[in-house]
């Protein structure tokens, strides 16, 4: 098998391998693996010396920063307390100075007592407990051999962890599912005991050993779990339920947070009382012998054990999982289900979960209830889009600052100061400079350099920073002066224009501050004063402004030094002549927009802010830069209609790039290929929605471009990948390519 190795993060370490409990659903002592009955009760000193020495070695050769160590049996508190505080100091010694050690047991609670709790809250061993719910349920299997409740001395166990002295070691509750329990009720009695978190646990089954489904319903545990959601949802979430945060975690692309779900690699090793180095304990539900390796922790190096065939084959991802399960839409969230669980006598591990159909109507029935409030804003609403890439450049300009780490020097804090008094004075004026397209441009160019560690890479962006905010504060109406540094006698204000200092030394800082209707400039003795910044002067080059004839009011930006970000060469400043002529052609591009694509029109002119004229386009462009949302580069030599279809293309392609930042449309892009219309080869998830996006735009003007959006559309449907927030894009376009649709058999 290939691929880096994982390194182990979690070891389940085994203190004790009997039980006080005699529960008739436990892996352990009730499934195939009967192991246990040849090992030794507790673990031996030298078990834990070099499980302690093995962990640190493993720990320093990949440079972790933390490892969890979970204290397990059969029944760890059977070990008891000398013995738990010779593990936890044996632990905490090894790995000082190594990685942080997150150290915790999980127990059915019948010994907790002060003198385990007292050892705990001296190491930090944090306490989860097993309660599957109410008396009765919890009765149905866990019970003493002798028939007798275990529930009452569990309740104990809780309450006394509650304990003010105590309850910062409480780590949950652990349920194993069973159908034939009222899922109201069990929720209910774990509530009540007021828990930090809870964990709701499908009972360990295979193909040759199924689950239990009383009534033969396919969904029985799906059904179950969707009744404890629906309540835990009503009542707002009140703890969390990590099986619920893995499964919404995993449909907004994020990842799964637990073993049971999700496709990421296995990173857990589990060390028995004997010292012998095993795959995950669930295991033993499969065969006799399953979880074993051959390797212990007196012999072998945690790298050899991380280099096993068992535990590679939980290392693969999508590889590591069935073919049907492979081309499942819901493979990224569910992961083809626990390992252990895919187990088949002859076939091995390569099937779907023996919970396949449960667990595609959790994660369909999880979808379903929560897309609405899961979908960013940011799809529906172009304002909420507008305002999630304000905060985005926000971040990049503090990310900036951080970066710089006092680098920037005087220069750079001076202005920053200064940016800061205008922000909280007023920030009307800042909020328009940092929400221009080029800001964003400048900001990327800024922290590439940093990266790249290019010369003057930490004093350049000072001279940028400082003319934003002379910007704002002449937008503002502010009298706080503000130096700005020029070069070649000029002078650049972001979205508002360029003063040649005729006269001035060849670089230097000018200080401006706002005056009525206007702005001076201050250089040594030297004033000029700017009465209307909208208007040319003598040495003033104002922003253009474009919106006449029913197009919007834009800016027609040809002065930005960082408006080159298109990939394609930018024309230098337009004669009056020339940006005449281009404005005429762009307002009847607009024109056309209006007829035919109202509603894309409307979209183009609530989002674009700025445009700016190209020498020339490349392959079928525009292209899109790396700015913030508003700007597009256009053609300057394009008649209106290839000006109109630039602007809906260019439009299309700026608000996926726009989504792409402040949202996950799609994860594990690139983990499928899918066929795309428009190319011979597969292609990512990514290049088919994009695509589709733009096509579904043009769909008006080209009548290829809707077939293929549509067969985009098709494929996308049951791709795997996508979010809920892409499901939710995907229906927009469906939308959009029927009202078309419809639109056309109007005018037919």
């Amino acid at each position: 098998m290939t691929g880096p190795l994982v390194p182990f993060r979690e070891i389940v370490l085994k203190v004790h391998s009997r039980c006080d409990l005699a529960c008739d659903h436990c892996y352990i002592y009730e499934h195939a693996d009967q192991s246990w009955r040849t090992r030794p009760r507790t673990i031996s000193d030298d078990a834990i010396v070099w499980t302690a020495r093995r962990l640190a070695e493993h720990a320093k050769t990949h440079a972790l920063p933390s490892v969890t160590v979970i204290l397990h049996g059969g029944e760890p508190l059977l070990a008891g307390p000398a013995r738990l505080r010779r593990i936890c100091e044996e632990l905490i010694s090894a790995l000082d100075g190594v990685a942080a050690l997150d150290l915790r047991i999980h127990t059915n609670g019948l010994q907790l007592s002060p003198r385990y709790l007292d050892v705990f809250n001296e190491f930090g061993v944090r306490v989860g407990i097993s309660l599957d719910g109410d008396r009765t349920a919890n009765d149905r299997h866990r019970r003493f051999a002798d028939g007798r409740s275990s529930h009452p001395l569990v309740l104990r166990a809780v309450e006394l962890l509650h304990q003010d002295r105590y309850r910062h070691l409480d780590l949950g509750l652990l349920c194993t599912i069973d159908v034939r329990n009222d899922p109201v009720a069990v929720y209910d009695a774990l509530m009540e005991l007021d828990p930090p978190r809870i964990d709701f646990l499908l009972p360990h089954a295979t193909w040759d050993e199924p689950p239990p489904r009383p009534d033969g319903s396919p969904t029985a545990y799906a059904d179950w779990i969707l009744t404890v959601f629906d309540r835990w949802n009503r009542q707002g979430r009140p703890v969390p339920v990590r099986l619920f945060e893995s499964v919404l975690s995993t449909l907004s692309g994020g990842s799964s947070l637990t073993e049971s779900l999700g496709l990421a690699p296995t990173d857990l090793v589990v060390v028995e009382t004997d010292g012998a180095l095993e795959q995950v304990d669930s295991l033993k539900s499969a065969y006799d012998g399953a979880a074993a390796t051959g390797f212990t922790v007196f012999d072998h190096a945690l790298d050899e054990v991380a280099a096993h065939p068992g535990i590679r084959a939980r290392q693969l991802e999508l590889a590591g999982v069935s073919e049907t399960c492979r081309q499942c839409p819901v493979v990224r969230s569910c992961g083809g289900g626990l390992y252990t669980h895919r187990y088949r006598s002859g076939g091995d591990f390569d099937n779907t979960s023996v919970y396949c159909t449960d667990l595609e109507a959790l994660i369909r029935g999880i979808e379903l209830r929560t897309a609405g409030s899961s979908v960013s804003p940011a799809v529906t609403d172009a304002a909420a889009l507008r305002t999630e890439q304000y905060e985005l450049t926000w971040l990049l300009l503090a990310g900036l600052h951080d970066a710089l780490a006092g680098r920037g020097g005087e220069d750079w804090a001076r202005a920053w100061e200064l940016m800061e008094a205008v922000e909280h004075s007023d920030g009307l004026g800042f909020d328009e400079v940092l929400t221009h397209p080029y800001t964003a441009s400048w900001l990327h160019e800024a922290l590439d350099a940093l990266e790249q560690e290019r010369p003057g890479a930490a004093t350049a962006p000072a001279a940028r920073l400082s003319a934003s905010v002379a910007a704002a504060v002449v937008r503002g109406g502010s009298e706080l002066p503000v130096p700005v540094p020029y070069e070649h006698r000029v002078m650049y204000l972001p979205t508002l224009g360029e003063l040649r200092l005729t006269g001035a030394e060849e670089r230097g800082t000018a200080r401006v501050c706002a005056v009525e209707k206007g702005f001076l400039v201050r250089v040594g003795r030297d004033e000029r004063l700017i009465v209307r910044p909208g208007e040319a002067a003598a040495g003033w080059r104002p922003v253009r402004r474009f919106g006449r004839d029913g197009a919007p009011d834009l800016v027609i930006d040809d002065l930005d030094p960082y408006r080159d970000c298109f990939g394609a060469p930018v024309e230098p400043r337009l004669g009056l002549g020339e940006a005449a002529d281009w404005t005429g052609r762009l307002a009847a591009a607009w024109s056309l927009l209006r007829a035919r694509v109202p509603r894309q029109a409307d979209t183009a002119a609530a989002c674009l802010t700025t445009l700016t004229p190209l020498t020339r386009l490349s392959g079928n462009g525009p292209v899109v830069g790396r700015h913030g949302l508003g700007a597009l580069g256009l053609p300057l030599r394009a008649d209106s209609r290839e000006l109109a279809l630039a602007l809906l293309r260019g439009q299309r392609r700026a608000r996926f790039q726009a989504l792409r930042e402040v949202t996950d449309l799609y994860a594990q892009d690139g983990w499928w290929t899918h066929p795309a219309p428009w190319t011979d080869a597969p292609v990512p998830v990514s290049e088919l929605l994009a695509g589709a996006h733009e096509r579904a735009g043009l769909a008006a003007f080209d009548p290829d471009a809707a077939e293929q959006a549509l067969r985009a559309l098709t494929t996308l449907e049951r791709a795997a990948e996508l979010t809920v927030s892409g499901k939710r894009l995907l229906t927009q376009l469906e939308d959009e390519l029927r009202e078309e649709v419809d639109r056309d058999l109007c005018r037919a």
